[in-house]
């Protein structure tokens, strides 16, 4: 089987879908394995890597897609390549499909089998696929990073001859996969790290990691049967916003983290919250690329409300683009094992299989996950 990777075209992405490691091990299963020239070049990774792994190099885009089994990307693909790719070929990215209808349409309409990889059930055995996850961790890493460099206070205590030096107060809101790393990162520089979630099961993980876990008596809450918080009530939210304020304004540096997947990022930082903390402050949404947590956030800039430095910054995970893109080609590799015929030496879309159900999103000519039925 050929499998083409195209280079990504969207601006400013630095990530590369596959690495020189990833396409030896897929060269190792019996793939033929094409990359676009300059694939791995913002990541850190020239084409004499790739070359050496066992990847024919390729300059004519248009024929890597045209003449492609399968084809492994990173971001959705612009909707004319579609028109490029063989009908009856196989397409794996990430697709935004609840947003991004018209391009599924468009995927059904040409014959081509797309996976979602945001679809990736979150499974024992699908955790090697988890691209959600994986990509996560480096923002929730990323985020404390930028913080500490907006900051304008240390992060560690600190013993000096003019005195003591108080650790910086960290807040972090949403512990899923980036708020637990952003929870480590923070306590690995000194912090001291307060954390808060709807979720009162996470407040194990929370305290294990080091951190204070902020209690709100919200009532009812609880997560979704794909691992993420619940939305709330009117009533709920407030309650929220009540108590987090006092814990904003004693802070010195607030990440969000909360995301509802699917939909659109809640609100958890108002303006009024923002105008309570000190000035000189830092603000961290990893949410902006969903709407973002706070209140008038800016995508992908840095801008200063009441004396609060709010970062937008986009796509955290392409600040860190080695490791990124390392994680990202290892998630695309774990699939396409875990049903790959050695014998044959091709890769077997088993539609009975439980993560292919939960990750296929076109086939056959139509859009066949339930998830995108309503």
């Amino acid at each position: 089987m050929k499998i083409s990777s195209p280079k990504e075209s969207h601006p400013g992405e630095t990530r590369a879908p596959l690495t020189p490691d990833s396409v030896a091990k897929l060269v190792k299963l019996g793939a033929e394995v094409s990359v676009e020239a300059g694939i791995g070049l913002p990541a850190g990774f020239p084409d004499e890597m790739y070359a050496k792994a066992g990847a024919t190099i390729s300059t004519d885009r248009a024929s890597l897609l045209s003449s492609a089994d399968i084809v492994l990307r990173l971001r959705k693909p612009p909707m004319e390549e579609i028109d490029l790719l063989k009908p009856g070929s196989l397409h794996l990215s990430l697709l935004d499909p609840f947003n991004e209808k018209e391009l599924l349409a468009k995927f059904a309409a040409r014959g081509v089998s797309a996976i979602s990889m945001e679809f990736v059930p979150r499974t024992t055995r699908a955790q090697k696929m988890d691209v959600l996850s994986s990509q996560a961790n480096l923002a929730g890493y990323e985020a404390v990073i930028l913080a500490a460099r907006y900051s304008n206070k240390i992060f560690p205590m600190m013993t000096t001859a003019a005195g003591t030096i108080l650790p910086a107060r960290v807040f972090i809101i949403g512990v899923g996969v980036a708020g637990l790393q952003a929870i480590a990162t923070a306590k690995r520089l000194g912090a001291k790290v307060t954390a808060y979630d709807t979720r009162p099961v996470v407040e194990e993980q929370v305290k294990s990691l080091g951190a204070q876990f902020l209690k709100v008596d919200l009532g009812e809450t609880g997560q979704t049967k794909d691992g993420y918080a619940k939305a709330l009530t009117d009533e709920q939210i407030q309650k929220q916003r009540d108590t987090m304020t006092k814990t904003c304004s004693e802070s010195d540096i607030v990440i969000t983290a909360a995301q509802v997947f699917g939909r659109r990022a809640p609100i958890l930082l108002t303006s009024a919250m923002v105008a309570a903390m000190k000035p000189g402050s830092v603000v961290v949404d990893l949410a902006v690329e969903t709407g973002g947590n706070v209140e008038g956030i800016e995508y992908d800039q840095v801008t200063t409300r009441d004396g609060v430095l709010l970062v937008g910054t986009a796509n955290l995970p392409g600040r860190v683009p080695f490791h990124a893109s390392q994680v990202y080609a290892a998630n695309l590799v774990g699939l396409l094992e875990e049903y790959w015929d050695k014998k044959e030496k091709t890769f077997t879309l088993n539609l009975e299989d439980e993560i292919i159900r939960g990750c296929l999103v076109t086939h056959g000519g139509r859009i066949v996950n339930e998830k995108l039925s309503s």
